[in-house]
Order: structure tokens, then C-alpha cells, then sequence
């Protein structure tokens, strides 16, 4: 077997490694975890016209869950959005079990941002929250089936002061 074939691969491989970046001064390491900051959160608490009509329609394995609680509506921050990224493992949409969120951990635990999250009942399957100026929110909802409890969370994005309908 030839070695020419594999020299000529280790050459490339070299060439391309010598394009890449190189790593910050003190490497790469882990990212800075995202504090709480009341000026990130000030811009929800101005009121507006947008809206989000909700509607809970989540099935698993042919079950379907029901509204065991309130719907929350959270800022979406650089605090928020790294909290739900640990909680939740997204900041798009989930449906996880509540122990499950209970028992991971979120940098800066203690801050409170609960005087920035919007509650509305979750009745019949809907919830309702109006007045919201545009911005990016994440929406959670309890929900249960018999004894299994998850928690669903999704991102939404009001813009031009409408009204969005949403099924999660």
C-alpha cells in the first residue's frame, strides 16, 4: 500500500487547520452566564396593542393533556432565554415533565424577575393575553394527563400590534 494517498490527506488536513481561528487568549472555555438585568426587562412592561390567543392541543402517545394551571408569558432576555435553554433544553419550544424542570439547575437562581411574567387563567383549553407591546416572549403552560404532568413551553414574537393564535 501506498503512502501517498494518506501524505497527501495529512497535507490537506494541515493546510485546512492552518485557516482556521485561532481560540481567545485564556481558550474558549464556558460561556458567561447571562445576569439578571431590570433594563432588559423594561421594555415588556410598556403596553401595546399585540396579542396572544392560546389554545392547548398537546397529544402524546394518543393522550391528551389538559390545562393543570395558569398560563405564564415571560420576557424574552439574554437572562430569560439562558434560564430556558437549562430548564427547558430550548428556546424554541418543549414539553417536559415538571419534576424534570424542578430538579435542573439555572445560573443566578435567586433573581427575581416573577414582577415581569404575565398570568393568565388557562380555562377550557385557552388563555388569553392582551395589551402586549411587540417584542419576544416565551409562553408556558401546565399541563396534565391522569398522573403525568409536563410543563410546555414555546417562543413567540408579537410584531405590528396583531393578535397571534397559538397552539401548543
Amino acid at each position: 500500500m501506498s503512502l501517498r494517498p494518506v501524505l497527501a490527506l495529512a497535507a490537506l488536513a494541515a493546510a485546512v487547520s492552518a485557516c482556521a481561528p485561532a481560540p481567545p487568549p485564556g481558550g474558549y472555555g464556558a460561556a458567561t452566564a447571562a445576569v439578571f438585568r431590570a433594563e432588559d426587562f423594561a421594555w415588556s412592561q410598556r403596553g401595546g396593542q399585540a396579542g396572544i390567543e392560546g389554545r392547548v392541543d398537546y397529544r402524546q402517545n394518543g393522550v391528551a393533556f389538559t390545562c393543570s394551571g395558569s398560563a405564564g408569558l415571560t420576557p424574552d432576555t439574554p437572562y430569560t432565554r439562558q434560564r430556558f435553554a437549562a430548564l427547558y433544553g430550548s428556546t424554541d419550544r418543549a414539553a417536559v415533565p415538571v419534576d424534570v424542570v424542578r430538579a435542573r439547575n439555572v445560573p443566578d437562581p435567586n433573581a427575581d424577575y416573577r414582577g415581569y411574567v404575565r398570568s393568565e387563567p388557562c380555562e377550557g383549553g385557552r388563555f388569553r393575553f392582551t395589551g402586549l407591546p411587540d417584542g419576544g416572549w416565551f409562553v408556558i403552560v401546565p399541563v396534565s394527563a391522569g398522573d403525568e404532568r409536563l410543563v410546555l413551553m414555546r417562543a413567540v414574537q408579537t410584531r405590528g400590534g396583531r393578535v397571534i393564535n397559538l397552539v401548543m
